[in-house]
């Protein structure tokens, strides 16, 4: 084999491979993905072929049924496979929960056009006085989607239970009060149900973080879920070592093929 040849089978090998090392170099920290609030429920502990390893049980949000604005009977549960914006209000409050429907607005027409990802929902800690008729007009106040944005109610116990037990509220706001939640911030949930973050409403900064991560938590995969593209990935090198044998033996079989023509 000439020494052009090695040298074109060389770098045939060497810069597929190089590239697909360095991009995996540079890019494993490249997104930064909102991370995952509150201690797991548990850590299982699996052995397998000699090797240890652990799966760790995020606490995952439970399930709690509402009526909307609409009269409408619903749950988290109907919202399967999308993002969820959650926040708390009550409809005769006279500056906090305007301001924060305002935002909660903002963020509904951010994605007006991928309205399909993402399902903002308010949750009256005044059930009693927040009826259905109540709820339908503070939701016109602020020109809501009804389909996309919820203004809900439900039983009071269970909502303070799920604001203080699933979401975790207290440990989000160390202000809010136990007795009346009223709290300015946002919580993010995956589609998992699994809370991905809190973000203070009035805080732009938080704001402009929340849009970003709303869409990032959209291109999450599932580690467990299968992946052609992923499993393809670290047998790279080996395709790549491959198709260099085979040219190798086709290189040196043209070579011998050529020397049997000439005798």
């Amino acid at each position: 084999m000439s020494k052009k040849s090695i040298l074109a089978l060389m770098l045939a090998i060497l810069l597929p491979l190089t590239g697909y090392f360095l991009v995996k170099y540079y890019s494993k920290d490249a997104v930064q993905m909102p991370g995952k609030y509150f201690e797991p429920d548990s850590v299982i502990v699996k052995e397998k072929n000699g090797k240890t390893t652990t799966d760790t049980i995020w606490h995952k949000v439970k399930n709690i049924h509402f009526v909307n604005q609409l009269g409408k009977h619903t749950s988290l549960d109907d919202l399967h496979g999308k993002v969820l914006v959650i926040d708390f209000f009550f409809s005769r409050c006279p500056s906090l929960c305007p301001g924060l429907a305002l935002r909660m607005k903002r963020l509904q027409d951010s994605f007006k056009q991928n309205d399909s990802i993402v399902q903002f929902i308010s949750i009256t800690v005044d059930p009693l006085h927040d009826s259905v008729p109540q709820l339908r007009k503070f939701a016109d106040r602020f020109n809501a989607n009804h389909d996309t944005w919820w203004f809900v109610t439900g039983d009071k116990k269970e909502i303070y239970d799920f604001a203080l037990n699933e979401l975790k509220a207290g440990l989000a706001d160390t202000e809010v009060d136990t007795a009346f939640i009223h709290t300015p911030y946002f919580f993010l949930l995956d589609s998992n149900r699994i809370v991905r973050g809190y973000y203070d409403g009035f805080d732009s900064v938080k704001q402009a973080k929340l849009v970003r991560d709303i869409p990032l938590l959209m291109l999450e995969r599932d580690k467990k879920a299968p992946s052609l593209f992923r499993d393809f990935i670290p047998l790279l090198p080996v395709i790549f070592f491959g198709i260099g044998i085979v040219f190798i033996m086709a290189v040196i079989f043209t070579r011998k093929k050529n020397r049997e023509n000439k005798k």
